[in-house]
């Protein structure tokens, strides 16, 4: 079989599962949050809502943009906020709530949700980096990568001050709260922020390419919930976190994936 077939087949059907390939992969989402869960959105499968194609030509109609497409999970941004920095009397840089008192969220909902990172952990010394929490949990029993972007897809109307960093990172072993990283580029501008809006995307990379993932909402068991206690915050004591992949391979349970019912 030639590469080309070998991959057909794959996107196709039966040869894929003959060499053990799932065609559909069950992929659990869930967020673990010490409070105030009702403000995070549930992904959501990224959609366009152009007219119908007029030609069979079209873009609309191409099955390579469609399957890029659907494979993306959009997750909402959870607040309504405005950031932006500015200088103190020494020249430091200071992060402030640009709306002041009208903001929509008080200082200590701030506190919980973001933190500037010390400047020895920045890129570079004139890009301060936020980092805020994104408590969503994915999980998988067979092997997954989650991949989160920017949402890339989206058209805005005024573009973020900075870039949102990536991360990849194996789902079926290291199944630990997202977070959202942000460099700052231009310090001059706000970073506004949308309750609703698309903040980042994330997508799945599975062991056959032509798979699909089927998100499912994810019971916290207590299985779960030790797990992610075990493999949680690691990045305080030690560095290179993926060398432990190994060690939380040998204590994970067989089974953490159990859809709500």
């Amino acid at each position: 079989m030639s590469w080309d077939d070998y991959f057909a087949a794959d996107a196709g059907s039966a040869e894929a599962e003959r060499r053990g390939k799932k065609r559909t992969v069950t992929v659990g989402w869930t967020v673990r949050f010490a409070k105030s869960d009702a403000i995070w959105s549930p992904p959501t499968t990224f959609a366009r809502s152009e007219p119908k194609s007029k030609s069979g030509k079209s873009i609309q109609v191409c099955p390579a943009a469609i399957d890029f497409d659907r494979r993306h999970f959009v997750i909402p941004c959870p607040v309504d906020l405005t950031l932006a920095f500015v200088r103190d009397a020494q020249g430091r840089l200071q992060l402030t709530d640009a709306d002041g008192e009208q903001s929509g969220m008080r200082p200590q909902g701030r506190a919980n949700l973001l933190q500037l990172q010390p400047q020895s952990e920045w890129r570079d010394p004139e890009r301060p980096i936020l980092q805020f929490t994104a408590p969503y949990v994915f999980v998988a029993d067979e092997p997954c990568w989650v991949v989160q972007t920017e949402p890339y897809l989206h058209w805005f109307p005024e573009r973020r001050p900075g870039v949102a960093m990536g991360g990849r990172y194996p789902i079926h072993i290291w199944p630990r709260p997202l977070a959202w990283a942000f460099e700052w580029y231009d310090l001059s501008k706000p970073l506004v922020l949308k309750r609703g809006d698309p903040w980042f995307y994330v997508h799945f990379e599975t062991e056959n390419p032509g798979a699909h993932v089927r998100l499912v909402e994810q019971e916290m068991t207590d299985e779960l919930e030790t797990y992610l206690d075990s493999i949680i915050d690691v990045s305080n004591y030690v560095n290179k976190t993926y060398g432990l992949f190994g060690e939380a391979q040998r204590i994970r349970p067989e089974k953490l994936l159990k859809p709500k019912s």
